[in-house]
């Protein structure tokens, strides 16, 4: 009896481990029926992950890489064009210009040059000869009266003695009514140097009516005091091409 038992439970012992057996073989077979043929071709499930990885997220980290080197890029294009506008704001704007005048002092010919030159007295002459014939005339012409009024406030210094003393000028005489009735035609007779910034104008002022006959004439004689200030915009080139203001005014009538 003892002798059954011991065999039943021997052979007990020997089903259970063939079947653990069995069950360690199995499950081999389990894994290689669940490999799929691309895992089998690189039989390690470490080269799979890594293959899916690359599959997954290389496109996009090569992307990632292509927009940082776009904007690199970028930034520096805008870097250099920001060195170019930065020299082409800082270069000069303003282009010197040559006026020659004639012996009355007019305007006979005018153009750019590549660099400045120097005033010399004939062109101050000039300048203020034209300020005191605009400042002093009149005509009946209204847009022509306007244009004279303009060159005069653009000849006359900001702030100065002399923007006020023009102002009350034109206040107390209005151009436009008197140009409704008559005409002022003025006449420089001398215009000396005092001092490099003081001239002495000695003028005639020959008042007519619209009809042509004279009126009176009158002598005047004026200290006018001018500073140089070479223009530095385009606009104030046009009307002030030399660059010469006054700065102060008195006058008299010579009896």
């Amino acid at each position: 009896m003892t002798e059954h038992l011991t065999r039943r439970h021997t052979l007990r012992q020997g089903t259970v481990k063939a079947n653990s057996k069995g069950e360690a073989m199995a499950k081999p077979i389990a894994l290689t029926q669940q490999l799929s043929p691309k895992e089998e071709s690189l039989g390690s499930p470490y080269l799979v992950a890594r293959r899916e990885w690359d599959e997954r997220y290389g496109g996009l980290i090569k992307r990632a890489q292509q927009w940082r080197g776009t904007a690199v890029l970028s930034l520096l294009v805008a870097l250099a064009e920001a060195v170019v506008i930065i020299g082409v704001a800082t270069r000069p704007r303003t282009a010197p210009y040559v006026v020659a005048v004639d012996s009355l002092g007019r305007v006979a010919a005018a153009g750019a040059i590549d660099r400045t030159s120097p005033i010399d007295e004939h062109m101050k002459l000039a300048a203020i000869t034209q300020w005191v014939q605009d400042m002093r005339g009149v005509t009946s012409d209204g847009q022509a009266e306007r244009a004279a009024i303009d060159h005069v406030y653009a000849m006359i210094g900001s702030q100065s003695a002399a923007q006020t003393i023009v102002t009350d000028y034109f206040r107390a005489n209005q151009p436009f009514e008197r140009g409704s009735r008559e005409t002022v035609q003025v006449e420089v007779n001398t215009i000396l140097p005092n001092s490099p910034h003081s001239y002495e104008v000695d003028w005639t002022e020959t008042q007519r009516t619209l009809d042509g006959n004279p009126i009176s004439s009158d002598k005047w004689r004026g200290i006018f005091t001018v500073a140089l200030n070479p223009p530095t915009d385009e606009a104030v080139l046009r009307v002030n091409p030399f660059g010469i203001y006054v700065m102060d005014i008195t006058w008299s009538k010579v009896l």
